[in-house]
């Protein structure tokens, strides 16, 4: 039942970005520059408003130019033990998505930063609860959760590899044809879950062009990995997103596997970054990806902070 006390609407614009951020979220130090950069519009950011109080709020993200948003990215509200906040949470997530989202397919998946040990700490896990149900009640679903990584200078450049030699790729086919090798027996979440709906080729084809080509680095900073005899074993793709220097893409051929190999490849692509005078790279892997997360590790990343994901049954 919809409080008619609650006002819930889109944002008008900038003039109420400091409104919209009453609510704290990690992201909202990058909104203003969303908002001028094309990556977010006003009308895709809602609130729900008691007076003057934001009770909640919700807004979706989207590559610069895009006509539609990609990604669902941040919803609070103001107070999780309180029923009463948690029933205009609802109404407003359900409201904008029927605006915002109507009746195209898939809905955008809903991603969430959350800290390390959320379960842990007891503030974190009431909030994070109560946002995944909400989104479970209007049919999401929890699909993977995700360890943010970073690596800084202090910890000191990884080791070069004494087994593999690097290169550029030839040209970006060479790229999208490993790219669509590497799907088989892959333990990525997102890639098990394009391959129910796409071939191998389409789900390589859709995150090249959905990420890596949007990436505001040169190509020259990947680098495709070479065994003693010249075989390709695997690439890496080190760059710059909208907002950080990132490992865009790691990943050793399938044949290849059980060698220690991405270890090695991910040192390389950390250099490449090093070498650039970057004060921190950052990257992301699935939580139970255990031999991501152990390269990750060995090479001196630490996990400042895990990604809850959840995608919607429509």
């Amino acid at each position: 039942m919809q409080d008619p006390g609650v006002e819930i609407r889109a944002i008008t614009g900038e003039g109420e970005l400091d409104r919209f951020n009453s609510l704290p979220y990690s992201l909202n130090g990058e909104l203003l520059d969303d908002l001028r950069a094309g990556r977010r519009r006003p009308s895709w950011m809602w609130i729900a408003l008691r007076g003057e109080e934001v009770v909640a709020r919700v807004a979706w993200w989207g590559n610069p130019g895009s006509t539609q948003p990609s990604l669902l990215d941040i919803f609070d509200l103001a107070d999780p033990g309180r029923s009463s906040d948690l029933e205009v949470a609802r109404n407003l997530l359900e409201a904008a998505l029927e605006r915002v989202i109507g009746g195209r397919t898939p809905t955008p998946q809903y991603l969430r930063y959350v800290q390390p040990a959320w379960r842990e700490r007891d503030c974190s896990r009431v909030e994070t609860e109560a946002r995944v149900a909400i989104a479970q009640d209007l049919g999401a679903r929890v699909f993977a959760e995700r360890l943010r990584l970073e690596w800084r200078p202090d910890v000191g450049a990884p080791s070069s590899s004494t087994r593999l030699s690097f290169r550029q790729p030839r040209d970006d086919d060479e790229v999208l044809n490993l790219m669509t090798a590497v799907v088989a027996g892959t333990l990525d979440a997102h890639t098990r879950l394009d391959l129910q709906t796409m071939t191998a080729a389409e789900a390589a084809r859709e995150h090249f062009f959905g990420e890596l080509d949007q990436q505001a680095s040169p190509r020259t900073n990947w680098r495709i990995a070479l065994d003693p005899d010249g075989d390709v074993v695997g690439f890496v793709t080190p760059g710059h997103n909208h907002y950080h220097p990132v490992i865009g893409y790691l990943a050793v051929l399938p044949e290849h596997r059980g060698r220690g190999y991405i270890r090695d490849i991910l040192a390389e692509g950390t250099a490449v970054l090093a070498d650039q005078g970057v004060d921190h790279i950052r990257a992301a892997t699935d939580l139970d990806n255990t031999p991501m997360a152990t390269a990750f590790q060995r090479n001196g990343w630490h996990e400042f902070e895990r990604s809850i994901n959840m995608t919607w049954s429509k």
